[in-house]
């Protein structure tokens, strides 16, 4: 069902952008959109994964420079029956991670240093296994897409409203329908794009749990995740908010509902329906907002002041 809706809602965008382009240059103009837009899809489907990583300067580690980090994704990929990805950390204090790539065989995988530092290694697992699921669904490259064409949507009709649309509709009302669609199509165009990326949040919520085998990691993760947002900024994400929906927890702002302008639904939704599937499958670990007592922290080991030894930290 989620896919039929993300079809549906790609078919509407789809459309959206032509009847822009329509309006600007009749049939003609509708084609010229079209084939740009075409354009720059097969722009970004070779290029997008590099360019959203040097946009938040993350820089790929190995099993030298971060052991525990590569080998958590190495494992959970297996378990995914994916190929394993190229693995980034970005310098962030902001815990927060987001996946790329245009297809599994190119695909990465990048976390926050704030993510590492205050996650547990469970609720860290949680959330590697969440951004493998968008791999494994083909999230990557779709989402890709929307945002490809929903500013394509935008840049169209600020070229109608610019050179006047359509010559034919510049009269009466045609012409104030004309203005009206081009002023309200980029705002449908954003919202589908939003659309879009709640409805693959929950399947990927899903699938991410089942990789891992504990939904109760990923909804405590989330919870985590979501306070820090409200307290720590990601400047990067403020700079470019056409990324935020990328993120497995919007970075620009917290939101308390699914309302119409929120990239992402809200956490205690993704919980709700986490709880429920733990109850399903078992293994639900600690409830939620009651982790597991663990470190906190995936690289370390016995609390500061035991004695006993603690994890060498991400970097090996």
């Amino acid at each position: 069902m989620s896919y039929f809706k993300t079809a549906m809602l790609l078919a509407g965008m789809t459309a959206l952008f032509m009847g822009v382009g329509y309006l600007i240059g009749g049939a003609s103009g509708a084609m010229i959109a079209l084939v740009v837009a075409a354009a720059m899809n097969i722009f970004t489907y070779w290029n997008s994964d590099r360019m959203v990583l040097s946009m938040y300067g993350a820089q790929q580690v190995d099993e030298r420079s971060a052991p525990d980090l590569v080998r958590m994704v190495a494992e959970l990929a297996g378990r995914a029956g994916l190929p394993m990805p190229r693995v980034f950390i970005m310098d962030n204090p902001q815990p927060n991670a987001f996946a790329t790539g245009r297809n599994p065989e190119n695909a990465a995988v990048a976390v926050t240093t704030g993510l590492m530092q205050s996650l547990s290694r469970e609720e860290l697992a949680g959330v590697v296994a969440h951004e493998l699921a968008h791999i494994k669904n083909h999230d990557t490259l779709l989402m890709t897409i929307t945002a490809t064409i929903a500013g394509a949507i935008s840049m169209v009709a600020q070229f109608g409203m610019f050179f006047g649309g359509n010559r034919e509709n510049n009269n009466g009302p045609g012409l104030i329908g004309s203005i009206a669609l081009m002023i309200l199509a980029p705002l449908g165009a954003m919202l589908v794009q939003m659309a879009i990326s709640r409805t693959r949040e929950y399947a990927a919520d899903e699938m991410g749990a089942r990789i891992c085998g504990q939904p109760m990691w990923l909804a405590s993760a989330l919870g985590r995740i979501e306070n820090a947002a409200h307290q720590v900024p990601n400047y990067e994400a403020e700079r470019a908010p056409a990324t935020a929906h990328m993120f497995i927890i919007n970075p620009l702002s917290g939101q308390g509902m699914d309302n119409l302008f929120s990239t992402h639904p809200a956490t205690a939704n993704r919980v709700a329906a986490l709880q429920r599937l733990a109850g399903e499958i078992g293994g639900g670990g600690a409830s939620f907002g009651r982790p597991t007592p663990s470190p906190r922290g995936p690289w370390s080991g016995a609390p500061r002041g035991s004695g006993e030894p603690r994890a060498r930290g991400p970097w090996g």
